[in-house]
């Protein structure tokens, strides 16, 4: 088993549309025995969309990981004084938290896990679904696939012909990207066809 004992914090943020399409890879992880500790945004604690109720991803998520999700700032803050997990995936992640995270704003408990993650010098993954990656948040990808510990999912132009600046990660290349990031690679080649 590829993860066995890998302490994961899966960080979902709210690109609603793409959640259905992580949550199998939750499972694939947790199956191939990593350790999930699961963090809900608070977009996805409480907006019910077309795509699905909070109450509902709250639930499926707490199942695949067998436990609760972190859903307040004070859970994530001790995730870096306690070094509670081995590296931090965010899937999806939106392009709000790609513009803070840039910033260095952490308002979320998605975006404070990330930090109090990353002051312990270990890996956090970013699987981007956002619709303006190649328009206003083209250079917030730029600034964190610079940064060191930061590691992005390969992605590429899902619909070029009706939304020509929307980046979506691979997500059936999660586990790999995983894998290199704990090696402290980047998997490549970063950019793919859709």
């Amino acid at each position: 088993m590829r993860f066995d004992g890998i302490r994961i914090g899966f960080a979902i943020t709210g690109s609603h549309c793409t959640i259905a399409e992580v949550l199998p890879l939750m499972q694939l992880l947790k199956d191939e025995g990593a350790a999930i500790t699961p963090i809900l945004s608070p977009s996805v604690q409480s907006t019910d969309t077309r795509f699905g109720k909070a109450v509902d991803w709250h639930q499926k998520v707490a199942t695949i990981a067998g436990k609760e999700p972190f859903t307040t700032m004070i859970q994530v803050e001790a995730i870096g004084p306690q070094k509670l997990l081995d590296l931090i995936l965010i899937a999806p992640c939106t392009g709000n938290t790609l513009a803070k995270m840039a910033q260095g704003i952490t308002d979320t408990c998605v975006l404070l896990a990330a930090k109090a993650h990353l002051r312990n010098n270990r890996s956090v993954v970013l699987a981007i679904a956002t619709n303006d990656g190649l328009g206003a948040n083209a250079k917030n990808i730029g600034t964190l696939i610079n940064r060191k510990n930061i590691y992005l999912v390969p992605f590429g132009q899902d619909a070029p012909e009706a939304k020509q600046n929307s980046l979506v990660a691979k997500m059936n290349l999660i586990p790999e990207a995983l894998l290199a990031a704990l090696d402290g690679r980047q998997l490549q080649p970063v950019m793919v066809g859709y």
